[in-house]
């Protein structure tokens, strides 16, 4: 089998043996880029768009958490696989085999999204603390903007992982939320088997939003550069493609990781939802646009020992969400230009890919400086994700399918159809945020 080069800026130790793996690895230690992953997808700003989804409509959208399940487990463990099996993110894998006109458009949309959606999580994070606290909002985004930056550039790898990985925790915080108040689960379990489907325009809007929210382009890039920021970690590690024997472990690694992190996942944004459902929309609360506004409405309603919950969930996922943002702007244009990219280097060692994470961070909390709506900023994000999502999509599942690319592991058939069902149903999404946006 050819050897394939390393990517820029990802060198390939030359230990010529495989990686031996653990025969029975503990589910700790096989949970990783899928689990940070999936708890990200619960940042301040999908915790408004579920709030939302609850609040307008009740129980009626749970469904397509169920329905988004497995599209995006296929999606992202496509992602991970071209990461592991390459050495390479999928912003290097684009531009090696694509035209540069076409990356660069497409990379163009992934970084203003994430940007504005990096910006808004910081905005919301900063006001749940105002709402338990007290004290004053911008200090607040620039202590969260100042902590990520720290903990990113000077915190270790395999140990800033494991802080992503218990601040996924966080998220139990809405499962509790949801078991303190009163919650008819029979009529929830009902809605989500037997849907109530509407072709309003006003609950299409949400639909998209909500697909839209849980299959996002900084998501692709980030699970697959953590796959090959693992290789890099681990001294005697190779891209899969020069080390098939450790194919099979690693791939069930990366199944189970990414099916128990994206599960995890849309778990807490069903009772996120199911908790708005069962306090704002039964006491008529329909119109929720931000996640401080969901905390604050359900105080009267739910108590205080719910709303700080509530609150105290959107600072610990966004935490949680701020870095993968951050990361992910940072890896695809370090990639796209050949940088020394990845959290495993040293600063000293990959100064401009820092450089572009800290300024991301740092005009994500301009944008709260210069009081720009956070509602608007979210649906514009929203657009630019549903836009470049498709063709990312697209790209990815192209190049999972080529043999000069992956070598002996091309996508096996289940996998790659149900990769192109997601890229089907986010493209009809798309094209339903474009319809709906008039209506």
């Amino acid at each position: 089998m050819a050897v394939m080069p390393a990517a820029p800026g990802h060198s390939l130790p030359p230990d010529p043996g495989g990686v031996k793996q653990p025969e029975r690895p503990k589910l700790l230690q096989i949970m990783g880029p899928g689990l940070i992953t999936g708890a990200s997808d619960d940042d301040p700003s999908g915790i408004a768009t579920y709030s939302q989804a609850g609040a307008q409509l009740g129980y009626d959208l749970g469904w397509t958490l169920l329905f988004s399940w497995p599209l995006m487990c296929a999606i992202q463990e496509v992602s991970a696989r071209i990461g592991r099996v390459t050495g390479r993110g999928i912003a290097g894998n684009l531009l090696h085999h694509y035209p540069t006109w076409l990356v660069t458009l497409v990379l163009a949309g992934l970084v203003v999204a994430n940007v504005i959606n990096l910006g808004a999580d910081l905005g919301a994070m900063a006001a749940a603390l105002n709402l338990v606290a007290g004290g004053p909002l911008f200090l607040y985004v620039l202590g969260f903007g100042l902590l990520t930056m720290l903990l990113e550039v000077f915190v270790r790898y395999s140990r800033y992982v494991s802080v992503l990985k218990w601040l996924a925790l966080s998220l139990f915080s809405y499962v509790a939320v949801a078991l303190v108040v009163h919650v008819p689960w029979g009529l929830m379990l009902t809605r989500i088997v037997a849907p109530h489907i509407s072709l309003d325009a006003g609950y299409l809007t949400v639909v998209v939003a909500v697909l839209g929210t849980t299959i996002s382009p900084y998501l692709f890039f980030w699970q697959a550069e953590e796959e090959v920021d693992d290789i890099e970690e681990r001294p005697a590690a190779r891209p899969l493609r020069d080390d098939p024997a450790s194919a099979p472990n690693e791939f069930r690694r990366i199944r189970i990781d990414t099916w128990i992190g994206m599960g995890l996942s849309n778990i807490v944004a069903l009772f996120i939802m199911t908790t708005a459902a069962a306090t704002l929309h039964s006491h008529g609360i329909t119109n929720i646009q931000t996640s401080s506004q969901a905390a604050l409405a359900l105080q009267p309603i739910a108590g205080r020992f719910a709303f700080e919950l509530f609150a105290l969930g959107i600072i610990g996922t966004g935490l949680l969400a701020v870095p993968v943002l951050a990361g992910s702007t940072a890896y695809a244009i370090g990639e796209s230009l050949h940088w020394t990219v990845g959290l495993g280097r040293r600063p000293g060692r990959a100064r401009a890919f820092y450089a572009v994470l800290c300024i991301s961070i740092v005009v994500g909390c301009a944008m709260n400086l210069i009081r720009i709506d956070p509602v608007k900023a979210l649906f514009w994000s929203a657009v630019i994700n549903g836009v470049a999502a498709v063709p990312i999509m697209a790209l990815m599942m192209h190049v999972s399918a080529r043999a000069d690319i992956m070598g002996a592991f091309v996508l096996p058939r289940v996998l790659r159809s149900v990769g192109w069902i997601a890229t089907a149903v986010m493209a009809v999404a798309a094209v339903g945020m474009f319809a709906t946006m008039g209506a």
